[in-house]
């Protein structure tokens, strides 16, 4: 093995890239400047990258960046009242083009599909963010979302944030203990679930495990049970809500709450193999706006790319896949279930059938469809894929030069997305 340059971007690639537009804007000469620059004034590049991802505030902030409390205890953009969702889809309703532009794509691993442009995600968030007011539910509560990776888990998680609640997502792998430890340490006074997912063609029971965490918690006073794997599950009278009939009865208008830049958006568990899980709290205008930023400059995201990262939300790379792509006017592509179900071919299908132009996987992904050969993983139009990405392990040579070769032709790069354990 060589440390010759396997890949190396055209002119076109650079000139077209958000890192070389910023540049540019900035009178920046070369990466190293703008790095220097970056880090010496952090001020200025916070500043600079919030208004090159027209990051709009509802107040404006005062001082973008207060460390009078010590560097390890920042203040971001400090009076500022900000709520995400604005950015995430409001602010793309202003025109035709964009409002009628394709937020969310799915695809599920029993072949059904489904698609809502930004105008009818608004709407289907406004519903939801109706329903959970509703149920009394507001700034400040903290709701688990504990669910597939459908068109419903985006409107979910928006809605919690557009009425100030808190956004608790959970590994729909999680067993009972699991998921009531997270429920219990984040206060959580509502749970959003699903009758059952789909795996390798069995239904996994995401109600039933639900319930057993539940025993004996009253704490959590709603349980809303989305309709997706057609699955008969028990209903609690009193306590539990089913999704189509608690939205259906709401206004696809509502109001945005009011929060601080600082508020809490989200709590996102770490796995716990090293002790106890730890909640990890994120602001508005912390995680987010850093994920746009990494959309941006690492995988050069454009309004109107087709995105997908084979994640589930309760790994951070599920919250990042939805408020990147949305902050960026991008298409959320989401797949659930196997991603080498009914076959290996599955996944590269997935990326020829929806025209991706970014496609995140993991090496232990990789490695586990290299060994189905190479005859699953070529034939495919992969034409639209500009770049893999991949993060939470590192590669060895023989899965990453596959996936470079093999599925990619030697002409789609592979970018490492490191440091998304640390903003998380």
């Amino acid at each position: 093995m060589t440390n010759d340059f396997v890949w190396l971007p055209t002119p076109a690639d650079i000139e077209r890239s958000h890192l070389a537009a910023f540049m540019r804007l900035h009178g920046l000469a070369s990466l190293n400047e703008l790095q220097a620059r970056s880090t010496t004034n952090v001020p200025w590049f916070t500043n600079a990258v919030i208004e090159y991802l027209d990051i709009r505030f509802q107040r404006p902030y005062r001082e973008v960046l207060d460390i009078a409390g010590g560097v390890q205890f920042p203040q971001w953009c400090v009076g500022g009242q900000l709520n995400i969702v604005h950015n995430c889809i409001d602010k793309w309703l202003a025109d035709a083009v964009s409002a009628d532009r394709v937020a969310v794509e799915w695809e599920g691993e029993d072949g059904r599909q489904a698609a809502l442009t930004y105008r009818a995600l608004a709407a289907d968030v406004n519903r939801c963010a109706n329903a959970l007011r509703g149920l009394g539910l507001g700034k400040g509560d903290a709701i688990a979302i504990h669910l597939p990776m459908t068109p419903q888990i985006v409107i979910a998680l928006l809605a919690i944030a557009k009425i100030g609640a808190v956004i608790v997502p959970l590994f729909s792998g999680f067993g009972a203990g699991a998921i009531r430890s997270r429920l219990e340490d984040a206060g959580a006074r509502a749970l959003i679930t699903a009758d059952g997912a789909w795996r390798r063609g069995q239904i996994v029971p995401l109600k039933a495990v639900a319930d057993q965490a539940l025993a004996d918690l009253p704490a959590v006073q709603h349980v809303i049970v989305v309709e997706h794997a057609g699955n008969v599950v028990a209903m609690q009278a009193g306590r539990d809500h089913l999704w189509s009939a608690l939205l259906a009865a709401q206004s696809d208008n509502a109001l945005l709450e009011p929060t601080a830049a600082e508020d809490t958006l989200l709590i996102i568990y770490t796995s716990g193999t090293t002790g106890r899980p730890k909640g990890a709290v994120h602001t508005h205008c912390g995680f987010p706006v850093k994920v746009a930023q990494d959309m941006a400059f690492g995988t050069d995201v454009h309004a109107g790319d087709r995105i997908c990262w084979l994640t589930d939300m309760g790994w951070m790379m599920g919250p990042w896949l939805v408020f990147g792509a949305l902050l960026l006017g991008a298409t959320c592509c989401l797949y659930d279930g196997a991603p080498d179900f009914p076959d290996a071919a599955r996944l590269w299908q997935f990326a020829a059938r929806h025209k991706l132009t970014q496609l995140g996987v993991s090496p232990s992904l990789v490695r586990a469809l290299r060994a189905h050969g190479d005859a699953p993983a070529t034939g495919h139009d992969l034409s639209a894929l500009r770049l893999f990405a991949s993060t939470g392990e590192p590669w060895n040579p023989d899965p990453w030069h596959w996936l470079f070769e093999v599925v990619g032709q030697r002409r789609i790069p592979i970018i490492n997305y490191s440091g998304g354990t640390e903003i998380s």
